[in-house]
């Protein structure tokens, strides 16, 4: 888990704990007390859904931006290997000329 998630973890925790503390020791009656709790419980699950889309959005932005950085990396790495295949075919090429004329004069001086 990341830092950001394991802060608003706590955030979260802590201020669970910290509520729900506070209405248990407060001079209210059950019937109140009881109410407190269950909007603290709502306002808490509403925290919680909260939290969870941001870290799923930032999980999600850190997959396309990871994406698109190794689209880029593929798309580099076959340019280079596209470039370096030219140059292999243009020294064979080049090899090949090469050896044609050598063919050719050996043929021409065995006649």
């Amino acid at each position: 888990m990341s830092d950001s998630s394991n802060t608003i973890l706590g955030i979260l925790a802590g201020t669970a704990i910290g509520a729900t503390i506070g209405i248990l020791f407060a001079p209210d009656k059950g019937t109140a007390t009881r109410k407190k709790l269950v909007d603290q419980s709502n306002h808490l699950m509403d925290d919680v859904a909260q939290s969870t889309a941001q870290l799923k959005n930032q999980v999600v932005e850190k997959f396309h931006s990871k994406t698109n950085s190794l689209e880029d990396e593929v798309e580099s790495l076959v340019s280079s290997a596209s470039y370096k295949a030219e140059d292999v075919i243009t020294t064979l090429e080049s090899k090949l000329k090469e050896l044609k004329a050598k063919n050719k004069k050996l043929q021409t001086a065995t006649k």
